[in-house]
C-alpha cells in the first residue's frame, strides 16, 4: 500500500510517500521560520495561508521525487490535530478532497501519534512495549506505548511545554525566533560552573511537568547579572552563554529524572525520545547514559524527523489504512484531541 502523508497543524508543510513494503519512498518539507521570524512567534492566519500556497506544487514534487503518479496511490493520510485549526483545514481540506478525486480512502492522524511512532521510520525500530517522551514547543509528556493505538498518558506539562519555555528564555535574551536551538548554541559556549537552576517538581511523586517557573528563574538571572554590570554595560554574551547553559542543564535534568521513573514505574528498558527538542544533543547525551544504566535501548528518528514532518503521518496512515479505519466524507479538524480518543488498531 502507497500512502501520501501531509502535515500542517503548525508552521512547516509536510508531504512524504510511504509504502507498506519499501518504506518510505520520498518526503519533502517547506518550513515559515522566516515568514514568521518577523513577529517573534507563528502568526495563525500567516501559517494557513502559506499552507495553501505550497501544499500541491510540494504533493507534485513527492510525486515526481518518487516517480509514481498520483493514481497509483492507495490511501491519503493527513494531520486532523491537534495544532492551530486553520493550519490543520489546509492540509486536511487538500487531502480529503485528493482522496475523494481519486476514489481512495483518506485517514485522519493525531500529530502526536507521528512523533511517538516516528523512530519506526528508521531501521533499528523499538519493539512494543516502550515509555515515550515526546518532547516538543507544542506538548511535553511521557506515555507508555502498549502497541499501535494503545498509549497510556504517564505524565505531562501543567504549563509551559518544554520546547516552548526553551523560546520564550531565548526570546528574553534575544536570541530571536526560533529561539531554542540558538539558545541551545549558546549554551555550548557556557560555564557550567557558574550558574545552577532549580529542576522543577522533581521531589514530588508523579510524572508530570512544569516549566514556566524556569522561564522566570532565567529573567531574575539576567536581570541580577545586569544590575551587578551596569557599569560595564549590562549583559555580555558570555553571560548569555552561562544562563542558556543553566537553563538547558535544568530542563534535560528534569527530562531525565522523569524518564528514569517512569521506566522504574513501568517496569520496561525501551525509551523513545520524539519531538523537536528530541534533538537537543545534551538531552540525548543525558538519557544515552541514563538508559545505559538501566540496561536498556534509547530509540529516536532522525533529526530531520524529530521536528513535523509529513513521513511520519504517511507512516502511521499507512498503518491505519491497512488496519481497515477509514475517514468518511466529511473534514473533522481539531484543535484539541486526546490521544486516549484514538482507536485501537
Amino acid at each position: 500500500m502507497i500512502v501520501l502523508g501531509i502535515e500542517s497543524s503548525c508552521d512547516e508543510t509536510g508531504i512524504a510517500l510511504f509504502d507498506s513494503e519499501k518504506g518510505l519512498l520520498a518526503h519533502t518539507l517547506h518550513s515559515q521560520v522566516a515568514l514568521h521570524a518577523q513577529y517573534g512567534g507563528v502568526v495563525p492566519e500567516l501559517a494557513s495561508r502559506d499552507h495553501i500556497r505550497h501544499l500541491i506544487p510540494l504533493i507534485e514534487q513527492v510525486l515526481q521525487d518518487a516517480g509514481i503518479e498520483k493514481t497509483t496511490l492507495d490511501g491519503i493520510a493527513y494531520t486532523a490535530g491537534p495544532g492551530l485549526i486553520g493550519a490543520l483545514m489546509s492540509g486536511a481540506a487538500v487531502g480529503r478532497s485528493l482522496a475523494w478525486s481519486l476514489g481512495i480512502p483518506a485517514v485522519e492522524v493525531h500529530h502526536m501519534e507521528g512523533h511517538l511512532l516516528a523512530p519506526m521510520l528508521e531501521e533499528d525500530t523499538p519493539e512494543f512495549p516502550f515509555v515515550a517522551l515526546l518532547v516538543s514547543g507544542g506538548h511535553t509528556l511521557l506515555a507508555d506505548v502498549k502497541a499501535l493505538g494503545q498509549y497510556e498518558l504517564l505524565g505531562q506539562s501543567l504549563d509551559d511545554a518544554a520546547g516552548e519555555a526553551f523560546d520564550k528564555t531565548a526570546k528574553l535574551l534575544g536570541l530571536g525566533y526560533p529561539g531554542g536551538p540558538a539558545l541551545a548554541a549558546l549554551a555550548e559556549h557556557g560555564d557550567p560552573g557558574r550558574y545552577r537552576f532549580p529542576r522543577p517538581m522533581i521531589d514530588r511523586p508523579g510524572l508530570d511537568f512544569s516549566f514556566s517557573g524556569l522561564k522566570t528563574f532565567a529573567l531574575n538571572t539576567m536581570q541580577r547579572t545586569a544590575k551587578e554590570k551596569i557599569d560595564d554595560g549590562g549583559l555580555a554574551r558570555q553571560d548569555k552563554a552561562d544562563i542558556s547553559l543553566a537553563f538547558e542543564e535544568a530542563v534535560v535534568d528534569t527530562l531525565k529524572i522523569k524518564c528514569r521513573r517512569a521506566l522504574e514505574q513501568q517496569q520496561c528498558k525501551n525509551l523513545v525520545i520524539a519531538g523537536g527538542v528530541g534533538a537537543n544533543k545534551r538531552l540525548r547525551a543525558a538519557l544515552s547514559e541514563m538508559i545505559g544504566e538501566l540496561g536498556g535501548e534509547l530509540y529516536y528518528p532522525r533529526v530531520e524527523f524529530c521536528t513535523d514532518n509529513g513521513a511520519m503521518i504517511a507512516q502511521v496512515g499507512c498503518f491505519r489504512l491497512m488496519a481497515g479505519e477509514t475517514q468518511p466524507l466529511e473534514i473533522d479538524a481539531r484543535a484539541r484531541w486526546s490521544m486516549q480518543d484514538l482507536k485501537v488498531l
